[in-house]
């Protein structure tokens, strides 16, 4: 797997549009889910996460040529600085405010960074054997990619619960459902996702 991002990313950094696209597409649900945190904690239901990666991808194509990485993690860390630039930008639009905000990017990026090492050592930590652990792949993409393969209910219960840290009760109110009910839901997500997590080379 790492052969093939270096080979992609040669192909990108040389023009090659379809390489760039592919590449890119990759790290959808994983910038998705990082988007979604941070915007959860701004801007309340205002804006799509998934808007903020299409406008990332955007401008990551424009950056491309002057990436210098070489590995999947290198790629990840320059991707989600270029997510926490989009992010301040549409902060900035929704408070009104003008100019570039650097201590903002900055904060932005540090929690970017902060909620991608939670991801792949909290919940990928539970479900990985130590011949995944060795895998090349980044945990944290593989966990946003098996939570977005889980269904809705699912896959928001483990969100709100384990990456947003709320209580159950606070779960049962976003999810309009009894707390029973959602501490329910949240076993049968967990053994799913735990299925998925198993099924990855």
């Amino acid at each position: 797997m790492e052969n093939d991002t270096q080979t992609m990313l040669a192909r990108a950094r040389q023009g090659d549009g379809s390489a760039t696209g592919r590449l890119l597409e990759r790290y959808s649900r994983y910038l998705t889910l990082l988007a979604r945190l941070q915007i959860g904690r701004r801007l309340q239901g205002k804006v799509d996460p998934a808007d903020i990666v299409q406008e990332t991808f955007l401008e990551a194509t424009r950056q491309m040529e002057n990436f210098r990485g070489n590995s999947e993690g290198e790629l990840l860390a320059w991707l989600r600085r270029i997510l926490a630039g989009q992010i301040a930008l549409t902060v900035r639009r929704y408070m009104g405010t003008r100019g570039r905000d650097v201590k903002l990017e900055r904060e932005l990026v540090m929690q970017l960074d902060q909620s991608s090492v939670m991801l792949d050592r909290g919940l990928v930590a539970s479900y990985s054997t130590p011949s995944q652990h060795a895998a090349r792949r980044e945990q944290s993409v593989l966990l946003a990619e098996a939570l977005g393969r889980l269904p809705e209910d699912y896959r928001e219960v483990i969100i709100l619960r384990h990456l947003e840290g709320l209580p159950f009760a606070e779960v049962a109110v976003v999810m309009n459902r009894s707390a029973d009910s959602v501490q329910k839901l949240w076993v049968r997500a967990l053994a799913n996702l735990r299925n998925l997590l198993g099924d990855r080379p």
